[in-house]
């Protein structure tokens, strides 16, 4: 199992220089990959891009952009500029987002989010692995009149979802090389998640998926201040009708109540849960909640567990 750490450096001075040094952190701990999200403020294939250039020893991925608001000649771009930049060690993660982001923040109307995804992966999936695209969908067109190939991206880009509904994981399975769950507990990823993903991944005669489940924790002894604080910070999601669904299929009532937190024996427990859940990949997100010393403490344990 490879393990990883999301890096959130927005509140840095300067936070392309944070993030290389962070980065240097977590390749000095040994963890094996390092994601970004995407909001409305640095381009994470970009960042992902510089960091992964700086920092050799590392995968870098984003974690993940919207397919709303977005075409897929332009993310291709940005993904093949990535590969190359990274020379293959770089992942991309797309989404759904969310209504409130989409018609806030874009001004457009969150309709047939899953036929989007569908024609967004299929346009997607042609350009990376060919450079060239002809596609005519009802809602996206993505034709290549000039080539859109990125010399050095030759061996394509990993296509990842954040998905978890049950049409989210059929197009997955079908069109994606794997999925990015997140406050996915282990009961929703043995449960529902893994079954409807790689049913519709054999379906479609495509290779065993990949499930990189996003898991917020952090190793420390002050347990019951920092799963308020990320209780707190994640209640949002609470309101948002796909995850309220996965927290509850994972047994638990609120976001915060599928937090990792606890000493390196309780947090390695939890991890070794995920991986026996189906999990190939594990991702910790959250890691700075508590302070650079716990943060660094959770890093060096799930550096000894990666290793």
């Amino acid at each position: 199992m490879t393990v990883g750490v999301t890096l959130n450096a927005s509140d840095a001075q300067n936070q392309v220089d944070a993030s290389v040094q962070l980065a240097e952190e977590a390749a000095a701990a040994r963890l094996r990959s390092v994601w970004f999200g995407q909001g409305f403020g640095a381009d994470s294939p970009q960042l992902a891009a510089i960091v992964g250039r700086a920092v050799p020893e590392l995968h870098v991925g984003t974690s993940a952009i919207p397919v709303f608001g977005r075409h897929p000649l332009l993310v291709s771009g940005q993904a093949q500029t990535a590969q190359a930049a990274t020379h293959g060690r770089y992942h991309l993660g797309l989404a759904l987002g969310t209504k409130l982001l989409t018609e806030t923040g874009f001004g457009l109307p969150f309709r047939r989010p899953i036929a989007r995804l569908r024609e967004f992966l299929t346009a997607l999936r042609q350009l990376t692995e060919t450079g060239t695209a002809d596609f005519h969908g009802e809602l996206l067109t993505a034709t290549t009149p000039i080539p859109g190939r990125v010399p050095g991206a030759e061996s394509g880009v990993p296509l990842l979802v954040a998905a978890m509904g049950p049409q989210a994981l059929r197009v997955s399975g079908e069109l994606a090389d794997g999925i990015l769950p997140y406050l996915a507990g282990p009961r929703a990823l043995s449960e529902h998640i893994v079954p409807a993903l790689t049913a519709a991944a054999e379906a479609a005669g495509r290779p065993a998926p990949r499930i990189v489940a996003l898991v917020p924790g952090v190793v420390t002894d002050d347990v019951d201040a920092v799963r308020a604080k990320l209780a707190e910070n994640l209640a949002f999601y609470e309101q948002i009708p796909s995850y309220a669904r996965v927290i509850e299929l994972s047994g638990a009532r609120r976001a915060g109540d599928l937090a990792v937190i606890g000493d390196e024996k309780a947090v390695e427990a939890e991890v070794r849960r995920y991986r026996d859940a189906g999990a190939t990949e594990v991702v910790f997100s959250g890691t700075e909640i508590a302070g650079a010393a716990d943060r660094r403490r959770t890093w060096a344990l799930l550096g000894e567990l990666a290793a």
